[in-house]
């Protein structure tokens, strides 16, 4: 199904995107629209797959998981059996949060999140007892200063 956007789709995703929480009477007054347009809208949207699920964001440092470790893969393996076994345990993994195939000389980035550099560690020590790596490179972040799912619509 083919969705169309226009300029009042864009207004309704950006402030769904804002804060996905708040009324359909506070967003149609957001976007200069009434309530049933808006919700027609999003209900297309979400029907054409423009919308998908919807979450919230925790706050990471307060739960407790204060270390993010950029992880940088290379692999000396391609074949189809290795790279399902690798997705295999990467989506195991509650503690990856995003894992990205590249073009260039690094495989894979991974971003994942841990309490501390203990658990980074035991994180590490489980992923390559379950797969064959032919190289990890762990960079700690030490400041978020950007972080966003919103896209720029």
């Amino acid at each position: 199904m083919s969705v169309r956007i226009d300029d009042l789709d864009r207004k309704i995703l950006r402030e769904l995107q804002r804060d996905a929480s708040q009324s359909l009477d506070d967003i149609a007054k957001t976007v200069g629209s009434s309530k049933t347009p808006v919700w027609n809208r999003i209900r297309k949207m979400r029907e054409g797959g423009v919308i998908g699920h919807q979450t919230v964001v925790l706050d990471a440092e307060k739960l407790g998981f204060e270390a993010c470790f950029f992880v940088l893969i290379r692999t000396s393996e391609h074949e189809a059996e290795w790279q399902a076994k690798f997705l295999a345990a990467l989506r195991a993994r509650p503690e990856v949060l995003e894992a990205h195939r590249l073009a260039g000389d690094i495989d894979y980035i991974l971003k994942v999140q841990v309490r501390n550099a203990r658990a980074y560690d035991e994180f590490y020590q489980a992923l390559i007892s379950e797969v064959n790596i032919y190289n990890v490179t762990a960079l700690l972040s030490m400041e978020e200063i950007k972080s966003t799912v919103a896209l720029p619509i």
